[in-house]
């Protein structure tokens, strides 16, 4: 395969969210336990990205991984409640070793267990990025891991890297950094072909880069073509990836400072444009809000959020989470979005000023019915 030189690592250097996963086999040396030392060069990277004003998600394997070492298991068991044994076990390990480095610089941590029904589940979506963005916001840093003790298909089949591109959706990230414990992806392997060549750059939704990816190692479930289906979920909301080493010496301030180092995949649209069409793909809704003639011009000519006050009428049993189609007085398509309170809250609400919400239903998730960041025009 020909290396694909895309523009984009000057995006990189403008980057103010980014999720950084680090694998098994960096966390744990290979399987000898938590590589202590390399744990707290990464955390030390993160700070300095901190004092720059960049926001850090970080998703971290090596809970399974550290648990075999402690357990004493010199092979990774392949029987769930094993495994489900290992994760409990390792997760300890693992999160007082992040508090502890975070601790040196006087940063908070919080550990943050999801699965990927966490992130598929509309309601459990929104719930998350809310408490993520609130974490985010008061400069704690997130630990993301999966919940390997209590999900049995995660274990079988789930990876971190499609969790860590799965919270750059959720955050609308600008990058995701995925550290492995090769200089990036080639055009063949190699550990076996001394020819091949690192691809530097390509698009993340090209069908050609999962030929050329391997698989996983024995500590991690994450080999190449994980990274690259990643880079391909990650860029659905408009991220950059980048599969570097994470053995590179300050890599996370090198890749954040423009240098080219590992390979970069290049979403297809800017954020917004990606969101947008990933919304307007939604083909379930939900429910319909029939609005007045003041929103639908509101929508449509200042791409302003929804407010409750703008809507006539609604049908449908939704959700808080779920897509809804929104129409105008004659019941043409106006837009869909996903709403931000069940049908029946909604109900109440209907003709209301955003003031009023508290009063009404006696708590406010948010001002609108729809942000603007979660509505499309049609």
């Amino acid at each position: 395969m020909n290396e694909q030189r895309v523009p984009g690592r000057d995006a990189l250097r403008g980057a103010r969210r980014v999720v950084v996963k680090i694998g098994s086999a960096l966390l744990t040396n290979d399987g000898r336990g938590l590589d202590e030392p390399a744990i707290g060069g990464w955390v030390d990277q993160i700070a300095a990205l901190h004092q720059r004003g960049i926001e850090v998600v970080l998703v971290s394997s090596g809970a399974v991984a550290e648990g075999m070492v402690r357990l004493g298991w010199q092979a990774r068991p392949s029987a769930v409640h094993e495994l489900q044994a290992a994760a409990a076990v390792g997760q300890n390990g693992l999160t007082q070793c992040y508090e502890h480095h975070f601790g040196r610089h006087g940063l908070l941590t919080a550990q943050v267990l999801l699965t990927h029904d966490d992130l598929s589940n509309r309601k459990r979506y929104l719930n998350a990025r809310s408490a993520l963005r609130t974490l985010v916001d008061l400069r704690v840093v997130p630990v993301v891991n999966e919940n390997d003790t209590v999900v049995t298909d995660e274990i079988r089949f789930g990876d971190n890297d499609t969790l860590g591109a799965l919270v750059a959706n959720l955050l609308e990230a600008d990058a995701l950094v995925i550290l492995t414990d090769q200089e990036g992806l080639f055009d063949a392997d190699p550990r076996h072909n001394p020819e091949a060549r690192q691809i530097h750059e390509g698009r993340a939704d090209d069908p050609s880069l999962a030929a050329v990816a391997g698989g996983g190692g024995s500590l991690g479930r994450g080999g190449m073509v994980t990274k690259v289906q990643a880079a391909r979920l990650a860029a659905r909301s408009g991220a950059y990836t980048v599969i570097a080493s994470g053995r590179q010496p300050a890599v996370l301030e090198r890749l954040t400072r423009g240098e080219r180092l590992g390979t970069l995949l290049c979403p297809e649209e800017a954020p917004m444009a990606a969101r947008k069409r990933w919304l307007a793909g939604q083909l379930q809704v939900r429910g319909t809000l029939t609005l007045d003639a003041g929103a639908v011009k509101v929508l449509r000519d200042s791409g302003s959020s929804l407010l409750a006050v703008g809507v006539r009428s609604l049908s449908g049993q939704f959700r808080r989470g779920d897509m809804v189609l929104c129409v105008d007085p004659r019941g043409e398509r106006v837009a869909k979005g996903l709403v931000n309170y069940d049908a029946e809250e909604a109900r109440r609400l209907l003709g209301q000023p955003s003031h009023r919400i508290e009063a009404i239903l006696g708590y406010m998730e948010a001002p609108e019915l729809i942000h603007r960041d979660n509505l499309v025009v049609l």
